[in-house]
């Protein structure tokens, strides 16, 4: 009986454990976070609600979905060019291009993206961001 008292703390700790992958989670939304706060924040704003109608809201917009995912990583590092329609507003301001962000870069900040503002918890892989911009029409 003593070593099953023993045991049992072994036991919620390994229960406790999680996965690998949602431990790479946690990190690419950590590190996208960083990215966010000093690409995007300033404009976005960093709850995430744009700027009056000069820049659109990322939380909960229409246009931050997963059929719009490979438009939104060319966005990031080829930049958006106006007009934007987002949340049925119409945006003028163009965003600026971020071509020196890095795969990953563009990777972890989508996870943020999808996990904070998109509500979708999935990652964001470093091929599907390679494939996505090697398919991007750039300006």
């Amino acid at each position: 009986m003593k070593r099953l008292l023993s045991f049992l703390p072994v036991l919620a700790i390994l229960a406790s454990c999680q996965s690998e992958q949602e431990v790479k989670r946690q990190q690419y939304v950590s590190e996208g976070l960083e990215v966010y706060k000093k690409h995007c924040s300033n404009c976005h704003q960093p709850d995430g609600k744009g700027m009056a109608k000069l820049y659109p809201p990322l939380a909960d917009s229409d246009y931050l979905t997963a059929a719009n995912r490979n438009a939104v990583l060319c966005g990031i590092r080829y930049g958006f060019h106006a007009p934007l329609t987002v949340n049925g507003q119409v945006y003028r301001q163009s965003m600026p291009a971020n071509p020196q962000l890095k795969p990953l870069d563009v990777a972890v900040l989508m996870t943020f993206l999808s996990s904070k503002f998109g509500k979708d918890p999935a990652i964001t892989e470093v091929a599907d961001v390679e494939k996505a911009l090697a398919d991007c029409r750039q300006p």
